[in-house]
């Protein structure tokens, strides 16, 4: 089943969100704001996703700017503040399977569905 880690205050988070209802998929919302994911959650999303943990993060983020930038941080204490601070996880995340994307924008996820 397709997944959506989705932030219902995010513009993005509901675009993508739109645009499955509107493909007429099944999918689960998470609300990771809410239901916090766990440090083998987001590590295992972060493999689905390909990436290293550091292009996950929202850098933007004024908690990211005031705490972690410009450290030299590896990848557990990277994942360690996103668990700390799960606005800095960049969204939405939509999971199908083993693939998983960032829909930024949202018509990205249309690689993995």
């Amino acid at each position: 089943m397709i997944k959506i880690y989705h932030n219902p205050r995010c513009s993005k988070s509901r675009e993508g969100l739109h645009m499955l209802e509107d493909e007429g998929r099944e999918f689960e919302i998470v609300k990771y704001l809410e239901e916090l994911p766990t440090k083998a959650e987001l590590k295992e999303l972060i493999k689905k996703l390909g990436i290293k943990p550091i292009e996950l993060v929202r850098q933007k983020e004024t908690v990211w700017k005031e705490n972690y930038k410009g450290k030299n941080l590896n990848d557990s204490q990277i994942i360690d503040a996103m668990l700390q601070h799960p606005n800095l996880i960049e969204r939405p995340i939509i999971v199908n399977g083993e693939k998983a994307v960032v829909a930024r924008p949202a018509e990205a996820m249309r690689t993995i569905l």
